[in-house]
């Protein structure tokens, strides 16, 4: 069950290919499918965001996913991590951003650095169990995300009585989260051009606007 829809020919497959998700199956891929890369940029925008305004308005949230202080690994390095040893399929990863989006919803959370790598690992290894024809035990999820076996069974029950045990993705669903993922790898794409081109953004918008006036 690890394709979710992606056998569909109606549903974008093109899409599908270019954020690596075609390439499915339990320890089938040893590179990263680009899926990781827009997955961990939308997040890490996410949390700067909410850090952003939940300082300036002094929000302070502690739930039972809030950890004393931000792990050491970037949201990138424990996407990778949870990537390599966990053995899921690359869908996974789109299925657990929306399964996040949905606790987020329910409980009027915001996503932070205190919270966001234990609601990575519940998502993941939720939509494991859930889409994957095998998985691991949560122990073994404990010992990849880096939290005890006890911790990550009370974050799963805390997740799915929090999502109302909403495990269930259509194919719409899946197909609009995958058109944003593959939305922000562009982005990503153009913003490492520029770099490698050694032109500042604003200089390429102030070239714009000048061509426009002339």
């Amino acid at each position: 069950m690890g394709t979710l829809g992606l056998d569909n020919e109606n549903v974008g497959t093109d899409v599908y290919f270019s954020l690596g998700l075609k390439q499915s199956g339990k320890g089938a891929m040893k590179i990263p499918p680009r899926v990781l890369s827009p997955l961990s940029s939308l997040l890490e925008r996410s949390v700067q965001s909410n850090e952003m305004l939940m300082e300036a308005t002094e929000i302070k949230e502690v739930t039972i996913f809030h950890g004393l202080r931000a792990p050491p690994l970037s949201i990138r390095q424990y996407i990778d991590r949870v990537f390599k040893y966990s053995g899921c399929s690359p869908s996974c990863f789109v299925v657990a951003k929306i399964y996040v989006d949905r606790y987020l919803q329910s409980t009027q959370v915001h996503l932070t650095s205190f919270n966001v790598h234990r609601l990575l690992i519940t998502s993941v290894m939720l939509a494991a169990k859930f889409i994957d024809d095998a998985f691991f035990n949560n122990a073994y999820y404990a010992k990849v995300g880096g939290v005890s076996t006890a911790e990550l069974n009370r974050l799963e029950m805390k997740f799915l009585f929090a999502i109302d045990f909403r495990l269930k993705v259509n194919v719409d669903t899946f197909k609009k989260y995958c058109s944003q993922l593959e939305k922000e790898a562009a982005g990503l794409q153009i913003e490492r051009s520029i770099q490698a081109c050694g032109v500042k953004e604003d200089e390429i918008v102030i070239s714009s606007s000048q061509r426009m006036i002339t």
